[in-house]
Formats: structure tokens, sequence, C-alpha cells
């Protein structure tokens, strides 16, 4: 009985910083009406795309649809709801569909071509976490897993967009201009990686060799120079988020704005934790190893995730 209510107690705690968020946002005069429309809306998208599927066939894969296409539903609520400045409101809407458009096509195109039909191997990764911490049910763990993405959507990754959209500053400042720049160069440099690596694994496949490692262009600074990008779009995110949320300083509670704050610089650790211990490098790394006999070679003469010079001439594996 203790050990049940330490494992239900442990799973609540990963809930609570959500929780909080979502707090937050409902207690703030200016941002309550969307933060809850914006939660009902990604409800229904989880339960119906993820939450669902998940259960009738057992895999965790569908979260790789759900959460893009929230942020495209993320990005839709702030251009018909956002009251603030046109501009400010259209760029960061843009930003979210965009985004959310060019990886849910992706886990559409990898659906349709039966790649959905098998778990992908970052969520084998998670089972393989669950039993190690003594969740037996799996069933339940998919939900809980599932249900951690929906809130994340609701919350942390819906929050700079709530934020700007709100904002009626008839000007944009440079520095978020410069979130704004930094964010595009960030989206190219991670869509120029996943080419880059087709290119590679196209190659590989079409010169007869096997469980190759992608080693080029942006892949010779770092092991996972997409996740890395993907981690510094949200980090271009809280930049340009920072000018709106000192407008509000004046408007909001001093204790709802702080709590926004630091819910707004959070995000950059949400991310860095996902993209590398949770569904990112760890788990890719895991299997890479068993797969890829050279890989060691790779990670010891490559960064894992920050980009840096190769401490050696890494040569085609």
């Amino acid at each position: 009985m203790h050990i049940t209510f330490k494992k239900i107690f442990s799973r609540f705690v990963g809930y609570i910083p959500f929780i909080i968020c979502f707090i937050i946002l409902c207690y703030s005069e200016t941002f309550n009406s969307i933060s809850s429309l914006n939660g009902l809306t990604q409800l229904i998208l989880f339960i119906i795309i993820v939450s669902i599927p998940a259960h009738i066939t057992k895999r965790m894969s569908y979260v790789d649809i759900g959460w893009p296409w929230g942020l495209v539903c993320i990005g839709a609520i702030v251009l018909m709801n956002g009251d603030g400045y046109w501009l400010r409101n259209y760029i960061i809407s843009g930003m979210y569909i965009f985004a959310g458009l060019r990886m849910g096509i992706g886990a559409l195109v990898l659906m349709k071509n039966g790649h959905l039909n098998k778990e992908l191997s970052r969520y084998e990764y998670q089972r393989k976490r669950w039993k190690k911490s003594g969740y037996s049910n799996d069933d339940i763990s998919l939900q809980y897993e599932i249900m951690i993405q929906c809130f994340a959507n609701i919350t942390f990754l819906a929050l700079p967009a709530i934020i700007q959209s709100y904002n009626p500053q008839e000007y944009i400042s440079p520095l978020e201009i410069f979130g704004y720049i930094l964010w595009i160069i960030f989206f190219a440099i991670e869509h120029i990686s996943d080419l880059q690596k087709q290119k590679f694994l196209k190659k590989s496949f079409l010169e007869g060799k096997k469980n190759q490692v992608c080693n080029v262009g942006f892949w010779k600074y770092t092991r996972h120079p997409n996740y890395f990008a993907e981690w510094m779009l949200w980090n271009s995110l809280i930049i340009s988020s920072l000018p709106s949320l000192f407008y509000f300083y004046s408007i909001e509670s001093q204790l709802i704005w702080i709590g926004m704050l630091v819910s707004l610089i959070y995000i950059s650790k949400i991310m860095y934790n996902t993209l590398v211990y949770y569904t990112g490098a760890i788990p890719s790394e895991y299997y890479s190893l068993k797969k890829r006999p050279n890989y060691k070679k790779i990670q010891k003469n490559t960064n894992m995730f920050f980009p840096g010079f190769p401490k050696q001439n890494n040569n085609d594996t």
C-alpha cells in the first residue's frame, strides 16, 4: 500500500508545474479566457487524436501527431482571439502555425507510410523507464505520459503566443526583432538538419551501407543538431516574449506577473529535459549504440547536444 501511494504521489508531482502554470493563467485578468479556450481545445484534440488511438493500439507514437497539431491550434486561437497589435499577433501566430504544420504534416506522412504501425523507439524507451520505476500497468502509463504533453500544450508551450498576442503596443521592439530573427535561423537549421540526414540515409541505402551514422553538415558539430535547434526555437520565443511580458507588469498583479515570468523562463528547462533526457537524445542514443557499431566513436568525437568542433576528424562510418 505504501509503495502504491508513493508511485501515485510521484506521478502527481510530475503534473504540479503544469497545474501551477494553468492556475496562474486562469487568475490572470488578461489571459484567463484564452487560456481556458486553449485548454479545452487541447484536451479535445489529444483525446481524439492521441489518447483513444493509444488506448486501442497500445502505442504512444500518436503524440507525434497530437503535439504539433496542438501548436497549430494555439496559433489559430491567438490569431482569432488575440486583441493586441495586429502585426505582432500575425507574427507569433504564424510562427506557431508554421512550426506545427512542418512537424504535423511530417507525422501524418510517417503514419501514411506505415512508420507508426509500430512504436517509435523513443517511446519504446519510455517503457523501459516505466519498468525500472516499478510501473506495471502500461495502459495507465500511456495515458499519464500523453496527458503530460497535453498539459504542456495547455500551459507552458502556449505562453509565448498568448502573452505576445495580447500586447497592444503598436511597435516591434529590438528585443522582439532579435527573438524573431533567432527563431527563423534555428527553424532553418532544424529543417536543413532533417534534410541532411534524409539525404545521407538515402545515399547510404543506395550504396548498400547499413546502419550508418550521419556525420555530415550540421551533424559534424553535434550529434543532435535538430534537437538543439528545436530547443533554441523555444528560447527565441522566450526572448521575443519578454517585452510583451514587461508591458503587463503594471496591469497584472505582482504575484501573477512573477509567476508568468518564472513560467516563461521554465519553458527552456522543460524543452531541454525533453529533448535531451525524455524523448530526445538519450533514448535515441540508446538504440543507436545497439544498431550502429561505430556510434561509440562518434560519441567520443562529437558533442551530444551543444554544437562544437569535432575533437578529431570524423571519417564516414
